[in-house]
């Protein structure tokens, strides 16, 4: 099962700390966010890695290089300077993500998630119906998105329902998700929104340890909490 990360966002929030360097190159504990997504996908047996990337995208290269010394099968979709937003950065990746059910997990979060868990999803064992297109996780709402995203009901992700929570920015995707995306920039949501209302779309609701990374003061706490493991 092959694997993305996807690192092409601006992370103006972060400012002026991505000034010079893409989010997902800053540290916590001397070590790119980044590089503990790869190691935590190794873990879990997901070796084939893609990463998205693109203003500053040549420092995650010279980082990560090809990934061996991870243990890793890493390669690279460069966006240039110009990003092409999650589903765009998504189209553009296909050709080396392959025919197969593909995991994708945004470079910008700090998690303890299970990527093994997600195997069984790529190798059919799951959501097997022709009609499922995506799995997603989903998680209780932090404090900066207190209305969610989805709902879930038996397994099914909703638009809406009496709980709703937040997308985790981990999925697993079949490549015919994106069949009728055009090339360029394209946000996710709008699509996963549609697919949802069909019934395309299959959910689960993580309960660990689960933190979106876009401000200066989350990374620090982050920072913060790694001090006292």
């Amino acid at each position: 099962m092959r694997a993305m990360i996807l690192a092409a966002g601006r992370g103006e929030r972060m400012r002026p700390l991505t000034d010079k360097m893409p989010k997902s190159m800053l540290e916590v504990s001397g070590k790119p966010l980044i590089q503990y997504h790869v190691e935590n996908l190794v873990q879990a047996g997901i070796v084939d890695i893609v990463i998205n990337h693109a203003l500053f995208g040549e420092q995650i290269e010279t980082h990560l290089n090809d990934g061996k010394s991870l243990g890793a099968s890493i390669r690279y979709s460069a966006e240039g300077d110009h990003p092409l937003e999650t589903a765009g950065g998504i189209v553009k990746a296909l050709p080396l993500l392959g025919d197969k059910p593909f995991v994708t997990v945004n470079a910008d979060i700090w998690t303890d998630f299970p990527f093994q868990s997600l195997l069984r999803e790529g190798d059919g064992q799951a959501d097997d119906s022709a009609n499922n297109l995506a799995h997603i996780i989903l998680v209780d709402n932090p404090e900066h998105n207190p209305n969610g995203d989805f709902a879930l009901s038996d397994g099914k992700v909703l638009n809406q329902g009496e709980l709703m929570l937040t997308f985790s920015g981990i999925s697993v995707f079949k490549p015919e998700f994106f069949k009728d995306c055009t090339s360029g920039s394209v946000p996710l949501t709008p699509i996963l929104r549609q697919a949802s209302s069909q019934g395309q779309v299959m959910g689960s609701h993580y309960q660990g340890r689960w933190q979106d990374i876009g401000t200066p003061e989350r990374l620090n706490n982050i920072r913060q909490s790694y001090k006292h493991k």
